[in-house]
């Protein structure tokens, strides 16, 4: 049924993609696919480990730097590397690239939460091993990440030799000829030496700037105790040998455990000598049965079957498995463009986590999207700042690119410039508290969150003639930049000054006592919530009578159409071929923009405006962002023009696994994966989350003969498959709750199934 991703081919030139695709994770903790016993000198890897915001700042250099402009930027920290295990076979050290590969056989399973690579390997001189290599990360006890070696003898082997490394002077990979990835600033961690304490190697290392600890505490033992050990030191590397007779099958196991000093304060190393000592006694299996309870529990809410197509099916759960091992768990972390995969985007959160990823989690894991979304509170007080840095005198500016709340972008046309981040993180606010009900955090996160926010588009915007309009800035679409009432970000913004309004009103009702220590503390008053009332009202949405579209922005349709089928494929993504000026000057589209908006807002635009935007903008979109697949394909099916929705969707489902934009080396696509799950609930069940209630609009893909997920909603577990013509509604958890179905509200009661046509 699909629970495994494997690989039976050595090919080089996938060797850096499978370092992403097989990484292991659990939100605090990632740790790449690499091979233990490492590559050929002519290959080089992007070997990585990474905590989740652990980080140092770097200077941004700049030929001229203006007022505002950031000055530093975090970076994500490639830490110690404990992963490094050599084999030697008699005089013959074990390597893939050498020798005979009999059998070869990588796979992840996602149901169990473990990788495994099986090797049956003859060397160069004719000696046969089958070796097992055995890695996870805890899901449980997220400082730890466990290897475990099996050896067997086949022929010709008198001697089994060991070596295992720890590693803490590490550098990041550097790639200087794409933007995506960080192209200098390798070297950010001053490693200390390693020395031995109950029975472990010890290290550890701090950041250059901002002072972090990292610690690294690594035990190794055998299933043996007939062999030969000895420990070398030195300096900042430790290796550990053990010979075995080559006669007998012998397993090793590497236990090792990280700790920063962001969660865990100082003492780092005493404690993960501590936690290595409370666990002494687990074997790996006793960790992998951990894992599986630990997944049991998370598939039977988050599982999504497909009857039809296999190769979706995998895709599916590899993208919601990988979300659920890069995504934070705690108050000090997010989860970045390329979640602890890799190190593209430098392991800066983007506006990807609430608009692509949140939803997957709001739904499923309403615990893990609250965290989400109050790790984003925790950084409020740096928005705050950061709006005074631009010139703004109130409000809140939340950062295009951050781990801890500082901007990291150095290109503000398509960073700074890009307020609807704002609005996007209002957004899934909002979301939240119509999904859940929560009425503390409606009252304190979401308020203040909602209030600071809405305050600034008073600064931003200006009324006009009796508009409210917003300049400056810049959408989605980064192929068009600094515009003048950007369609999405003026409805994204009418949607947070409504909502600020109606926090307004319900806690004047419900709470004033709350309500007047909120105004108090943000020095707000009647007068300011009624210009946010105004400006919601008077909000200007660019539109087209001749064409009867949204305009993306003032001036969008005034330019010329960039001609796409004339760009050689090689031009493509076009921000790595053409100077950024040349693209602003023209009607192309890195990703949905306007089609984003109609999305998330239906409801302030019309059918036939919704659908002839997105006939207009297709046409002009270059999909360069793994974005923008998703949400064609959503709005494809809300337009029942199912063909091309499912067209689309399939270009999302497997864009990692099938590295169709050419870079998943660096890091998986977290927002497409998110945008996967997102297409078959928001785009073929048609879900939307509405203030009173809950909406479907199913239908099943015809290449497909059944569908079948759940969602949580108000403290209910819903049930819904789908097949030919058919969707069954049935509450698994919860009190009786009212939905509707095309329009028509059902009444859903405890394991009542409930069947209607997915016709209207």
């Amino acid at each position: 049924m699909s629970w495994n991703i494997e690989s039976s081919k050595l090919n080089k030139s996938d060797l850096l993609t499978n370092e992403s695709l097989f990484f292991l994770g659990n939100g605090y903790l990632g740790v790449r696919g690499n091979f233990e016993e490492g590559y050929p000198e002519d290959y080089k890897s992007i070997r990585g480990t990474y905590i989740n915001a652990f980080h140092d700042k770097v200077d941004i250099e700049y030929g001229e730097k203006l007022h505002g402009f950031p000055d530093t930027q975090e970076k994500l920290l490639n830490i110690m590397d404990a992963q490094s295990v050599q084999i030697w076979v008699d005089d013959e050290r074990f390597s893939l690239f050498e020798g005979e590969l009999l059998d070869y056989q990588r796979n992840l399973w996602m149901n169990q939460g473990y990788s495994e690579r099986t090797v049956h390997w003859r060397s160069p001189q004719g000696k046969e091993v089958n070796i097992s290599f055995k890695r996870l990360v805890s899901f449980v006890k997220r400082e730890v990440f466990v290897q475990e070696i099996t050896i067997e003898p086949i022929k010709d082997v008198s001697r089994i030799s060991i070596y295992s490394e720890l590693e803490s002077d590490v550098s990041n990979f550097v790639d200087p000829d794409d933007p995506r990835v960080a192209s200098g600033h390798a070297k950010r961690l001053s490693a200390e030496d390693i020395y031995e304490k109950n029975g472990c190697h010890v290290t550890g290392a701090e950041t250059l700037e901002t002072r972090m600890s990292v610690c690294c505490v690594s035990k190794t033992f055998s299933d043996k105790e007939n062999h030969t050990y000895e420990s070398n030191i030195e300096g900042t590397t430790a290796q550990e040998t053990y010979i075995f007779d080559g006669e007998e099958k012998v397993t090793f196991t590497k236990r090792n455990v990280y700790m920063d000093s962001l969660r865990y304060g100082k003492n780092l190393e005493e404690k993960a000598i501590q936690l290595q000592e409370e666990v002494k006694s687990y074997t790996f299996n006793d960790f992998l049965k951990e894992q599986i309870q630990y997944l049991e529990d998370f598939w039977a809410t988050s599982d999504i079957l497909i009857e039809g197509d296999d190769d979706l099916q995998q895709g599916i759960r590899f993208n919601m498995y990988h979300l659920l091992q890069s995504v934070g768990k705690d108050p000090k972390s997010n989860i970045a463009a390329k979640g602890l995969s890799g190190e593209g985007y430098e392991g800066h959160y983007f506006w990807d986590t609430e608009i692509y990823m949140f939803p997957f989690f709001l739904m499923t894991n309403p615990e893990i999207a609250k965290n989400l979304l109050l790790h984003r509170y925790s950084l409020l007080d740096s928005a705050r700042q950061r709006a005074k840095e631009i010139g703004h005198t109130r409000g809140a500016l939340f950062p295009w690119r951050t781990i801890t709340g500082g901007e990291s972008s150095a290109f503000f046309p398509a960073g700074t410039a890009q307020y609807h981040i704002n609005g996007d993180i209002a957004y899934s606010y909002i979301q939240y508290y119509m999904v859940s009900g929560d009425e503390d955090f409606f009252k304190k996160e979401m308020a203040e969150v909602l209030f600071e926010t809405s305050r600034l588009w008073l600064e931003v915007g200006h009324f006009h003639e009796g508009q409210f309009r917003i300049d400056s800035v810049t959408g989605p679409d980064e192929y068009t930049c600094i515009v003048n009432n950007n369609y999405y970000t003026n409805v994204m913004a009418k949607n947070n000054l409504l909502w600020a309004g109606k926090v307004y009103d319900h806690l004047k009702s419900e709470d004033p006592q709350r309500l007047s220590e909120l105004m108090s503390d943000l020095d707000a008053d009647e007068e300011e919530i009624g210009k946010w009332q105004e400006a919601a009202e008077k909000m200007f949405l660019p539109y087209n009578e001749a064409l009867k579209i949204n305009e993306q922005d003032d001036t969008f349709l005034q330019k010329g159409k960039w001609d796409l089928d004339a760009t050689p494929k090689d031009k493509y993504p076009l921000l790595l071929n053409y100077h950024p000026l040349l693209l602003y000057r023209y009607q192309v589209c890195k990703q949905a923009d306007t089609v984003l908006a109609h999305f998330l807002l239906e409801d302030f635009s019309d059918q036939e405006t919704i659908e002839n935007s997105y006939n207009y903008y297709e046409a002009v979109t270059t999909h360069d962002s793994s974005l923008s697949f998703c949400v064609f394909s959503i709005m494809a099916s809300k337009l029942d023009q199912k063909e091309k929705a499912y067209d689309y969707f399939s270009k999302t489902s497997r864009l990692d696994l099938d590295n169709l934009h050419g870079n998943t080396k660096d890091g998986l696509h977290m927002a497409n994966m998110g945008g996967t799950w997102m297409g078959i609930v928001y785009g073929f069940a048609g879900l939307r989350v509405k203030e009173s209630n809950v909406h479907f609009s199913p239908y099943l893909p015809e290449q497909w003969g059944s569908l079948e997920f759940n969602i949580r909603y108000r403290g209910r577990l819903i049930n819904l498959k789908l097949t030919k013509g058919k969707v069954v509604y049935t509450l698994v958890e919860g009190k009786p709750v009212d939905i509707f179905h095309h329009g028509a509200e059902v009444t859903l009661e405890s394991g009542i199934p409930v069947e209607k046509d997915t016709k209207v």
